[in-house]
């Protein structure tokens, strides 16, 4: 394939880099407390092409002519296709600035029409190309600018560029169809129906420059991007092989957008994760989350995070890829986000039946998981509070034991003192679980002497008196249930059942694996 000579620098600029995240997730329950979206490297939606230099003879030439709008309009309308070239890439100069490019200008000045005509120009590859570049340029604006060059009828004409005999051409339409599908599902779809994806997936050689497939590989993951629709069954079908093959690539950059566009096709119901875990992709994502390249771990992480919320069955089937031979050690990352993600995922295992709560503790996450709750950042100490939460859900009396031991009362009752109600109001629930397990052994009044010792009755106390009346009314129970005179005499409280309205959601130990499980909290999605 023919290569047009081109900018030798053609740098990225990221739309929305870093962005806030962390995305988001899985109907599983009533209880809406998502893992919200905290800061985090984020994959771009869209980016913009930007240049300053080119060893282009012709560009060094007009260089030196440096062209009005008004000129640049009455060139890109002019008959004489030299005309319009050379007008087309002051333009494309004009939109390749890296401060405050003129997008809005270029739009008003009702050049798409004329520059998507110029996509059609097969004789004049070079005009294609900057009309392609100056298209893609305008679609990594707004939403309503990524609509003018929509509805400028730009999308068929970059799709037939994808078979251009000028690689660099086909890049360019790559890209641009790759800000257009990063826009939201409607463009996206838009981008789908007119048959983008198999001549993307044609694309896909080990031929190509690997910058080159870092663009196919983008512009794929933002076609797996977005739900409210999700993209159609057909296309997740179309893509899901080479997706499985790029997951093996050397090229980080493309194992990271790969990645990501798993993740996003795993960010749904049972049936989507269903479609993922079947290509057979989940030992390879385990490894990938041993990465020590964050662009790597980061989209691994979540897109195995997005499958243990599905059944039962596929979380079993993460567990036996080997997933709990990495959390642990995920959980003293040096990142408080992947700290975040990956206790995240602990807490859906951890809502599953008791054998994958053993498994848990068989592989030693127990440590970790209370070094968090003890000194970790608070939103990861939110999201280990609700792994601790499943686990004595639906753990048995000897689990919760287990976890006693291992030390998880003193940081959970140094916790009761936080303004977060909600996670409060869990933690006096944990604790209302554990002295119930207590009592079934018959050691309610050494786990009562041990809460007590820890300065827990004090807090629990003092919780009666909360402005929030569910807080009050829980530590007041706990209080009369277990810690007072009357309790000892046999004596039965009336508010036990107003004070655990919150914790209906968590009285299950189990649910088949074809619903829900227990205690599991949906995520947003990705911004």
């Amino acid at each position: 394939m023919p290569t047009l000579e081109a900018p030798e620098e053609r740098l990225r600029k990221f739309k929305y880099r870093g962005k806030d995240a962390s995305m988001r997730r899985q109907q599983r329950i009533a209880v809406s407390l998502e893992l919200r979206k905290a800061k985090k490297d984020e994959q771009s939606l869209k980016r913009r092409n930007i240049t300053d230099v080119s060893p282009d003879a012709s560009e060094q030439q007009t260089k030196r002519v440096s062209l009005t709008l008004q000129e640049i309009i009455n060139g890109v309308n002019a008959s004489d296709p030299e005309l319009c070239f050379q007008a087309t890439q002051a333009a494309r100069k004009m939109l390749s600035r890296e401060k405050n490019p003129p997008l809005k200008l270029i739009v008003d000045a009702g050049l798409i029409p004329r520059l998507v005509e110029f996509l059609k120009s097969s004789l004049h590859p070079r005009l294609q190309l900057e009309a392609a570049w100056a298209l893609t340029n305008i679609a990594s604006g707004t939403s309503e600018l990524t609509r003018a060059v929509v509805d400028g009828g730009a999308i068929q004409p970059l799709v037939e560029l994808l078979s251009s005999p000028h690689m660099t051409v086909c890049e360019q339409a790559v890209w641009a169809l790759g800000n257009i599908a990063g826009d939201g599902p409607k463009f996206r779809d838009d981008v789908i129906l007119s048959d983008a994806i198999p001549h993307l997936l044609t694309l896909v050689s080990s031929s190509i420059p690997v910058t080159f497939l870092r663009n196919i590989t983008w512009t794929l993951s933002n076609l797996c991007r977005n739900k409210n629709p999700y993209p159609s069954d057909h296309a997740v079908k179309q893509m899901l092989p080479t997706l499985f093959h790029l997951l093996w690539h050397p090229d980080e950059e493309v194992l990271s957008d790969t990645c990501w566009a798993l993740s996003y096709l795993t960010d749904g119901c049972d049936t989507r994760i269903g479609q993922v875990v079947d290509t057979g992709v989940l030992p390879r994502l385990v490894e990938l989350m041993s990465s020590s390249e964050l662009n790597v771990l980061t989209p691994s992480l979540r897109t195995v995070g997005n499958i243990v919320t599905g059944t039962d069955h596929q979380t079993q089937l993460a567990l036996d890829a080997g997933i709990l031979a990495v959390l642990p050690q995920l959980l003293t990352h040096p990142r408080s986000s992947i700290q975040k993600e990956a206790a995240w995922a602990l807490s859906n295992v951890a809502a599953g039946p008791r054998q994958h709560i053993q498994q848990l503790i068989a592989c030693g996450v127990l440590p970790p998981l209370v070094a968090v709750l003890e000194s970790g950042d608070f939103k990861v100490q939110k999201e280990a509070v609700w792994t601790v939460a499943n686990f004595t859900t639906g753990g048995t009396v000897d689990q919760l034991i287990q976890l006693v031991q291992a030390g998880v009362l003193e940081p959970l009752i140094n916790l009761l003192t936080i303004p977060d109600t909600k996670i409060v109001l869990i933690i006096l629930d944990i604790l209302f679980f554990i002295l119930q397990a207590a009592e079934k052994i018959s050691q309610k009044e050494s786990m009562c002497l041990l809460i007590e010792g820890l300065g827990g009755i004090d807090r629990i106390e003092a919780l009666q008196l909360h402005e929030n009346r569910q807080i009050a009314l829980t530590a007041l129970n706990i209080t009369e249930r277990h810690f007072s005179e009357e309790e000892e005499t046999g004596t039965t409280l009336p508010a036990r059942d107003q004070g655990h309205e919150f914790l209906k959601h968590l009285t299950n130990t189990y649910q088949s694996s074809t619903t829900p499980k227990s205690g599991t909290r949906p995520k947003e999605s990705p911004l």
